[in-house]
C-alpha cells in the first residue's frame, strides 16, 4: 500500500518544513500548493482564484461564481447552481486527496485530509501546534518581520482554516482526536519533528524503524 501521511500545521508551526521533510525520508511525494492547481484544472478555473479560496472560508465566493460563469474553455462546468459551487470546491479537492492516497501516497499539507482520510488504517495523521507567542515569535525572527506584522498574518492565517474546516467538516484544528500524533513545534527543533513523524509513519506501515 502507497504511504500517506496528513499534517495540519498552525500558522508558523513549521507544516511546510517538515512536510517536505518527511516526504524526503520516506521517499514519497509532497503536495501542497499542487493540491489549488490540480483542483483549478478539474474545474476549469483559473488558478488564481482556486489559490484564492485554498484553505479558507469562502466569504467571496461570488468572485469563483464569476470565474465559473465567465471561463471560456470547452471543458468548463455548465449550468451550475451558485450556492453549490463551495461543496463542488471541496468535494473536488476530496476526490483529489483520496486519489493520491490511492495511488502514490504522499504528504499532504492542510486540506483537511486528516478528515478526508481519517478512517484509512494506511494514514498516519499529524498536528503540528504550539503556543501563539511562540510561533509569532520565531516566524517573525526566521522572516525578518515586525512581530506586530506577524501577529495579524497569524490571526487572519489561522482564521480562515479554523473556519474553512468548521464550515465543510464541522471540526476543529486542534482537537487531538483527529490525529495519531501532536507535536509541539515551537519547543521541538522542526528537524526532530519531522524524525518524529517517519517514525510514526514507519511505525504505522509496519517497517523497522
Amino acid at each position: 500500500m502507497p504511504q500517506t501521511v496528513t499534517i495540519s500545521s498552525s500558522f508558523g508551526a513549521g507544516g511546510n518544513t517538515v512536510g517536505r521533510a518527511v516526504a524526503e525520508r520516506l521517499a514519497i511525494p509532497f503536495f501542497d500548493r499542487a493540491i489549488p492547481a490540480a483542483v483549478a484544472g478539474r474545474l476549469a478555473i483559473p488558478l488564481d482564484d482556486a489559490a484564492a479560496h485554498d484553505e479558507k472560508a469562502p466569504s467571496t465566493w461570488e468572485r469563483l461564481a464569476r470565474s465559473f460563469a465567465n471561463v471560456a474553455v470547452p471543458m468548463a462546468p455548465q449550468n451550475l447552481e451558485p450556492q453549490r459551487e463551495p461543496e463542488q470546491f471541496r468535494a473536488e479537492t476530496e476526490r483529489i486527496l483520496r486519489e493520491i492516497a490511492d495511488t502514490t501516497g504522499g504528504v499532504l499539507l492542510g486540506r483537511g485530509a486528516m478528515i478526508v482520510l481519517g478512517n484509512r488504517p494506511d494514514v498516519l495523521r499529524v498536528r503540528l501546534d504550539g503556543p501563539i507567542k511562540a510561533r509569532i515569535a520565531r516566524f517573525a525572527e526566521h522572516e525578518g518581520r515586525d512581530p506586530e506584522e506577524v501577529r495579524a498574518l497569524q490571526h487572519d492565517t489561522d482564521g480562515a482554516r479554523d473556519h474553512y474546516l468548521k464550515l465543510f467538516y464541522r471540526a476543529r484544528q486542534d482537537d487531538p482526536s483527529l490525529y495519531d500524533i501532536v507535536i509541539d513545534a515551537t519547543t521541538i527543533p522542526l528537524a526532530a519533528c519531522a524524525e518524529l513523524v517517519v517514525t510514526a509513519a514507519r511505525a504505522k506501515a509496519g517497517y523497522p524503524a
